[in-house]
């Protein structure tokens, strides 16, 4: 919590933090500098373990985790958050044709990654075409009227690279609803920041600069707007002399190739901005560029290398601090 000597009823920003799927999460709010913020912070941390009971895949008595178990043919109904997550990552699946799939688990195990994961080397090709054969976003049918999720047989959802960006979203809207005016919320690097600072300046957050240490700071400004970032590039191992990187593209079954070093969206909630990092990512930095621009994504992917310049879209560019 933030120390001032401003009068009692003066708002000044707080901060509170806690852990959450496997990292920590930061909130930065304004408030009276005399609020008791003890109710508020164990809120918060209820929040993010419910949505942690809901969708993780460390937990074997998570809503998801029984998911995957189910039998084939069988229809699971959703808890509220489940069920927008799941939503949200088939509407992403299909307009992006697929590089965004929330069906991935067995392939992010074949490969070494995850909860359920095996060894990290280059995967038995039987493994690999079984892996495969359970995925794919075109398997599931969501009942969004009864909000009833269909299991084919095999699927495993993966909703690592939604989730977070939803925890943000939903710890947002529990400071709205509690009449926090201002926030700067951040699970796991994941951001949405909303309202002013006591100064009167909106939120302003760092996101990847570049590939060495002389690039420049890229600082964008969340103005009610979140901002989410995947790294595939630096999350790498080598398997059988050949350097890999953690995402996996679901179109192929196998680690991207064109990883970009960095891809940073801007958008109006965390969940979707975190989805999308993820898709363009994927598409690597060519396609993700294109695909970026024609679709009007606030977008800025960082090409692996030195030196290395970034493409940004027109949407991130109006972000950025002046």
């Amino acid at each position: 919590m933030s120390s001032s000597t401003a009068p009692a009823s003066a708002s000044v920003v707080h901060t509170l933090y806690g852990e959450t799927m496997g990292t920590r999460w930061r909130v930065d709010l304004v408030a009276p500098r005399d609020m008791l913020l003890h109710p508020l912070h164990a809120a918060l941390q209820a929040r993010l373990d419910a949505i942690v009971a809901q969708m993780s895949t460390w937990r074997d008595d998570s809503d998801l985790m029984r998911y995957n178990r189910g039998a084939p043919g069988s229809w699971h109904p959703l808890a509220d958050d489940f069920f927008a997550v799941v939503d949200c990552a088939l509407q992403v699946a299909a307009a992006s044709d697929g590089a965004f799939d929330p069906t991935v688990g067995r392939l992010v195990g074949a490969w070494g990654f995850g909860a359920h994961a095996g060894p990290r080397r280059v995967p038995d090709p039987r493994v690999l075409a079984e892996a495969r054969s359970t995925a794919g976003w075109r398997r599931l049918e969501l009942r969004r009227g009864t909000r009833e999720l269909l299991q084919p047989g095999g699927t495993w959802l993966d909703l690592s690279a939604i989730a977070k960006g939803y925890a943000v979203d939903a710890l947002a809207a529990l400071l709205r609803a509690r009449g926090i005016p201002a926030a700067l919320v951040d699970v796991g690097g994941e951001l949405r920041g909303y309202g002013r600072k006591p100064d009167g300046a909106a939120w302003r957050v760092l996101v990847e600069a570049g590939g060495d240490d002389t690039a420049d700071p890229c600082v964008v400004v969340l103005d009610d707007a979140a901002v989410a970032t995947s790294g595939p590039y630096w999350q790498r191992y080598e398997v059988e002399g050949r350097e890999c990187s953690h995402t996996i593209d679901p179109r192929t079954g196998r680690p991207v190739t064109d990883a970009p070093a960095a891809v940073s969206v801007v958008a109006g909630d965390a969940m979707r901005a975190d989805a999308w990092s993820t898709a363009l990512a994927v598409m690597g930095v060519g396609a993700g560029e294109r695909f970026a621009r024609v679709h009007g994504l606030a977008a800025r992917l960082l090409p692996a290398g030195p030196g290395a310049t970034p493409r940004t879209t027109p949407g991130f560019e109006a972000r950025l601090l002046r």
